[in-house]
């Protein structure tokens, strides 16, 4: 269709936020619109990863940088207002798919391109080997109270 990548990241993002206010709004488990919902997550994260990998023209690092930015905020955000748990969770839940994006691309995409060309069970080992140093460092807690 020719839109560009930051016309699609909005097309996205609007259904996006429609999936979530349906899933919010729905008084009991619907699984066709918790699916819709991830999907729809999934598909703004990609496509605002490519608007900052190639419209923005930040490349892989940048885009790295600037989504490791955003989530840190959100999670700053979490401990030091009263935001919306709610509306913190969807922005962390979003910004973790651009973040992941192009973090992929940069392991594997061509040094021509930007990346450190590994081959994909290369860069799936150090995205494992992260997720596990994560697991390590930063211990997971049950929820103060039940939801």
């Amino acid at each position: 269709m020719n839109l560009g990548y930051l016309v699609g990241t909005l097309i996205f993002a609007v259904i996006f936020a429609g999936a979530v206010v349906a899933r919010i709004a729905a008084k009991e488990f619907r699984p066709f619109l918790y699916w819709a919902t991830i999907i729809a997550s999934t598909t703004v994260g990609t496509t605002l990863a490519d608007f900052a990998d190639r419209s923005l023209g930040i490349g892989y690092v940048g885009g790295a940088v600037v989504f490791s930015a955003l989530l840190a905020l959100v999670v700053a955000m979490y401990s030091w207002t009263s935001t919306s748990r709610t509306l913190l969770f969807w922005a962390a839940f979003v910004l973790t798919r651009p973040l992941g994006a192009v973090v992929g691309d940069f392991l594997d995409k061509p040094l021509s391109a930007g990346g450190l060309a590994l081959s994909r069970c290369s860069a799936s080992a150090v995205l494992l080997a992260f997720i596990l140093t994560c697991i390590v460092i930063f211990p997971q807690r049950a929820a103060r109270k039940a939801h």
